[in-house]
């Protein structure tokens, strides 16, 4: 009993820490917590490790690193906002790469009009590619986002009006189920198909690309990756807490009901569509910002981001992480796309098998993901420590 007291007392003690440092609705949330800290201490070294540790030192993070891993936590984020919908609501959208597409373009549209004369063609008004299309003026869609105001308005307003228009329609009309599913893969391959015409004036199959800089920062400066890197964590964590708090409240209890008993739910009387509404478009904004922080990282945005097959992996990363839980929505997305990133360089013709391989694996033999197989270890643990000290009981 005295070697099991010793081992509680620090945990508990590191539990009571992070109570106090994370709001009242986080208390409970301990891989929250925990996802967090880690996320900040990370984020911490990685700064250290690239901007302070010289070039020559074992040590020192590579700036392509830094990128690496902002994308890594931007894709992260996008798995927040499908948890969202789908493990807390019941909604499995197969159209969320759309939205992050969206939000993708809005900020590729930015830094297209920060090129000025620096392009090709040297026009400082139009893009190369208008300019290569015999384009004469700028379409009016274009007008504005000169302005980063401007361009963080459209990020946030673009994908959640269009969640609004397709909820509105979709939730009135009380489609559920694989019907919903089908109908949001039909959304974003419609927007595919649009965004491959010239016509569109958005870069046609070649998209966005040749950025320059933003907010007067060069994008190839290792000082900008740096920022860049630190901007989408703190959007990981402000995305997560946000969520957290949604699904804590009073509405996120009534929508996992909608989830649980949506027939009931609506029979006491409970307007389910406005609900899912709510939360669908809450979602899809964080799918848009996380698009917008992607883009300046990769360094192009083109229709290939609205494909149905980005979306179905989406839905594996959380289906593997665990849906339902919010920390696993991340950790689920960033051990698919490390994999994915060591498969397609070392085995890039089995990366699709491995990902096929560990979606059935999950299904079969972890329905709850990876978090739910550590909550199974941690129960098990627990029952076994309270029998130990049932018995040692028993005995004096």
């Amino acid at each position: 009993m005295d070697s099991f007291h010793k081992k509680a007392v620090p945990q508990e003690a590191i539990n009571m820490l992070l109570n106090y440092l994370f709001p009242h609705f986080m208390h409970k949330d301990t891989g929250g917590k925990w996802l967090i800290s880690l996320l900040i201490a990370i984020t911490l070294l990685v700064v250290i490790f690239n901007f302070f540790i010289p070039e020559s030192s074992a040590l020192h993070i590579p700036t392509y690193m830094v990128t690496l891993l902002g994308k890594y936590l931007c894709l992260a984020l996008l798995a927040i906002a499908l948890d969202l919908v789908w493990g807390y609501c019941g909604i499995l959208s197969l159209g969320h790469g759309a939205f992050f597409a969206l939000g993708g373009y809005a900020m590729g549209m930015y830094l297209m009009r920060q090129i000025g004369d620096r392009g090709v063609y040297g026009n400082a008004e139009l893009p190369d590619f208008m300019v290569f299309l015999n384009w004469h003026e700028l379409p009016w869609y274009w007008q504005g986002f000169e302005y980063f105001s401007f361009t963080a308005l459209m990020i946030i307003l673009v994908p959640g009006l269009l969640a609004y228009v397709f909820g509105w329609m979709t939730f009135r009309s009380r489609v559920t189920g694989v019907y919903l599913s089908i109908m949001t893969q039909a959304l974003t391959y419609a927007l595919l198909l649009a965004f491959f015409r010239n016509e569109m004036g958005l870069g046609g199959n070649n998209g966005l690309t040749d950025f320059k800089d933003i907010l007067g920062f060069s994008l190839q400066a290792d000082s900008t990756r740096i920022v860049l890197f630190t901007l989408s964590a703190l959007a990981l964590i402000s995305g997560y807490i946000a969520s957290r708090f949604i699904v804590q409240s009073k509405l996120g209890k009534t929508v996992v009901a909608i989830r649980d008993a949506e027939l009931r739910t609506r029979f006491i009387g409970y307007k389910v569509e406005d609900y899912k509404l709510w939360i669908f478009v809450f979602s899809a904004m964080l799918a848009g910002i996380a698009g917008a922080l992607y883009v300046p990282q990769v360094g192009i945005i083109n229709p290939g981001e609205f494909s149905p097959l980005n979306s179905i992996e989406l839905a594996i990363w959380v289906a593997i992480g665990g849906r339902g839980t919010l920390f696993g929505a991340v950790i689920g997305a960033l051990l698919v796309n490390y994999a994915k990133t060591y498969f397609t360089g070392a085995l890039p013709e089995f990366w699709l098998f491995a990902l096929g391989t560990l979606f059935i694996v999950s299904t079969l033999y972890l329905p709850q993901g990876i978090v739910g197989l550590f909550s199974q270890f941690k129960n098990k643990q627990q029952k076994q420590s309270a029998k130990h000290g049932a018995l040692q009981e028993e005995t004096t």
